[in-house]
């Protein structure tokens, strides 16, 4: 008798036909994306990471919510965060999350984490473009253009 297994299916539905993708072009395009389509009522209760996944003309494919948190942290999936860049098929992500706090400073969690999610991403040829960390008042701090990246 053979083994019976489970047969796995991965998907990616596009709603949105490419030619309306958005163009990021700097991290005052991304940053005012996200603000857009943060959630007003909780971007100073707790913390979230998202990703955007961008193709390569850096247009954007859509924005993934990897994670909800506390007061002052949310954990990131290395596993889960690259399934969907995977199945998505993108080639460059923006990392993001946001400080309830209004602080407009990387801690060195932060850092380390952006550290070993670029690290996983150069095996799989995925550029990150940037990590923004915003903020309730629409500021926001990008790796990139502090040279931390």
């Amino acid at each position: 008798m053979k083994d019976k297994v489970n047969e796995i299916r991965i998907s990616y539905t596009e709603r949105i036909p490419s030619p309306f993708w958005q163009k990021i072009s700097s991290s005052k395009d991304a940053a005012q994306m996200l603000f857009e389509h943060w959630d007003k009522q909780t971007i100073q209760v707790h913390e979230s990471f998202k990703i955007v996944l961008l193709n390569n003309n850096n247009k954007v494919k859509g924005i993934y919510q990897l994670s909800k948190g506390g007061l002052t942290g949310t954990l990131v999936d290395l596993r889960i965060l690259f399934a969907v860049v995977l199945k998505s098929l993108s080639v460059a992500i923006i990392l993001t999350h946001n400080h309830p706090s209004g602080t407009l400073k990387a801690s060195e969690a932060d850092r380390l984490i952006t550290q070993k999610i670029k690290k996983a991403a150069e095996l799989l040829d995925i550029k990150v473009l940037d990590h923004l960390i915003i903020v309730p008042d629409g500021n926001y701090y990008s790796f990139a253009d502090e040279g931390i990246l």
